[in-house]
């Protein structure tokens, strides 16, 4: 979230900030985004003048009336309570209309990006990316043979299985057995005692449902709805929502029914029209159902990401610089719809709705975070050091970064099969951003206010992909899979995966 003050007082600043994030904001220009937040703020702090006016002058109006009775002065009692009566329902008008645009300037900041530091490299997409030569690791992997990609291997082993996952669970979905099952455990066993041994950080296991709030706290929320999955606790409220939907869609969207009534009087022999009218139906419901959802109190939404109720364990806190920084680490399943991923990453494990992730997040002061910064890149490289894997490291552009970062380095693994580098951990300092969302503030060790503290995560790994980079990186001609001296002890003393 981004502070009003600053937004009043470096308005020019806050602008150019927003147009190097190459972002779109449902077609305004960064400077009439700015513009209608200033006025919001401008009738939001009206609002709140015109209701401490009012009171003042109620204070003020209602010692009179004591005076006026002292005095016997009945009728200008009488007139100045009269007045009070004015004052109070005019009191009430201010108070609303304040409630209400403090609530609408805080969901306009809400879906804003974070500013990107200085060093961040300009540009829209991932083509501005910038390698960090300095932290480049290993040559890409020469083979006598041409390399298979993971689903090959996994499937030839016969150790991964799609085709039973998408029966059960439909596409992006996949079953691992056996030694890979195995591997999958050993991997993040193998992170988990690396950051908690070698680097620090405490193991947390958190929960894996959480509230509005605080996906709302790390970013998620409300902008990205319709890529996370989403419970209840409160079977009736999907009902509720379901009927607020109709009732929307209907209101909205009266060319459907139309199209419905069409297919109904064919008796629903057209089933191509039936398909294509169910696939409009729900695209025009869906945003109407995130939005409602994001209303209710109730929902629960399933992690994306471990960053989620790590961050939030903060949530609301004053702490004391003494106990930062704070590094918490979780080794969790993760849950993405992927909604803008269609058509992408298609075959095979690199974009699932579901995976298991070993997260780090740290919480330090401002002075702090650029070196914390270094150091969570470190400890998420040192991963792939230690099971050999190449890898390289992009600043990611000023486009190219998600929604809460300020500054991202992502960590691309080399796949032969694909011949390419893929992206398998990105580490974010996020600045203050996510602490004002989630209202973290720390205590100085001098000094008497408090001030917000820094929030930073990253992956340390994705443990579906770096089991891929595993796959790829270590097979042999005949199909099997040499194991990383590093995760030998994990795997039992085995060190070669081979078709039984």
């Amino acid at each position: 979230m981004h502070d009003i003050k600053q937004i009043r007082e470096n308005r020019d600043a806050f602008v150019a900030g927003l147009a190097r994030r190459a972002a779109a904001f449902d077609g305004k220009t960064p400077d009439e985004v700015a513009a209608s937040i200033l006025d919001l703020d401008n009738r939001w702090r009206a609002a709140k003048s015109a209701f401490e006016q009012h009171r003042a002058r109620q204070n003020e109006a209602s010692r009179a009336i004591g005076q006026a009775k002292a005095k016997k002065d009945e009728a200008g009692a009488a007139a100045l309570l009269a007045e009070v009566a004015g004052l109070k329902e005019a009191m009430q008008k201010d108070e609303t209309a304040e409630r209400e645009l403090e609530e609408q300037l805080k969901k306009a900041l809400s879906v804003l990006p974070n500013l990107a530091a200085a060093d961040v490299p300009d540009g829209p997409d991932e083509a501005f990316n910038k390698e960090v030569a300095a932290r480049k690791f290993g040559a890409s992997a020469k083979f006598a043979f041409k390399p298979k990609e993971h689903y090959e291997l996994g499937e030839a082993l016969g150790l991964m299985d799609f085709e039973h996952a998408a029966k059960v669970s439909g596409a992006r979905f996949v079953y691992l057995k056996g030694a890979l099952a195995k591997m999958e455990r050993a991997l993040g066993a193998f992170m988990l005692d690396l950051h908690t041994e070698q680097f620090g950080y405490t193991e947390v296991v958190p929960p894996l449902l959480v509230r509005n709030s605080a996906m709302v706290g790390t970013g998620q929320h409300p902008k990205f709805g319709e890529e996370l999955f989403y419970s209840t606790d409160a079977q009736v409220a999907d009902a509720e929502l379901a009927d607020t939907v109709i009732a929307t869609v209907r209101l909205k969207h009266p060319e459907l029914l139309s199209e419905l009534t069409a297919i109904a009087d064919k008796k629903y022999d057209d089933y191509e029209a039936l398909k294509n009218w169910r696939l409009k139906l729900i695209a025009a419901a869906y945003p109407v159902l995130t939005e409602l959802r994001l209303a209710n109190k109730e929902s629960l939404w399933l992690i994306p990401t471990a960053e989620v109720p790590l961050t939030n364990y903060v949530s609301g806190e004053i702490l004391d610089e003494a106990q930062l920084p704070l590094r918490f680490t979780a080794w969790t399943p993760c849950f993405r719809a992927e909604a803008g991923a269609a058509g992408r990453d298609t075959k095979g494990m690199i974009r699932q709705h579901q995976f298991s992730k070993v997260e780090l997040v740290s919480i330090t002061t401002p002075e702090q975070s650029l070196a914390e910064h270094e150091r969570m890149t470190d400890c998420a490289q040192e991963v792939l050091k230690r099971l050999g894997l190449p890898h390289q490291v992009m600043t990611l552009s000023t486009g190219d970064m998600g929604f809460s970062a300020q500054k991202t380095y992502d960590i691309e693994v080399w796949l032969p099969g694909q011949d390419r580098y893929r992206e398998i951990s990105s580490c974010s300092n996020c600045g203050e951003f996510q602490a004002r969302r989630m209202n973290t503030r720390y205590r100085p060790k001098e000094g008497k206010n408090t001030r917000f503290v820094h929030t930073l995560n990253g992956s340390g790994l994705a443990v579906g992909r770096t089991l891929i980079a595993v796959l790829e990186n270590y097979q042999e001609s005949d199909g099997s899979i040499a194991i990383p001296d590093a995760l030998v002890p994990y795997m039992g003393g085995l060190k070669k995966i081979e078709k039984k």
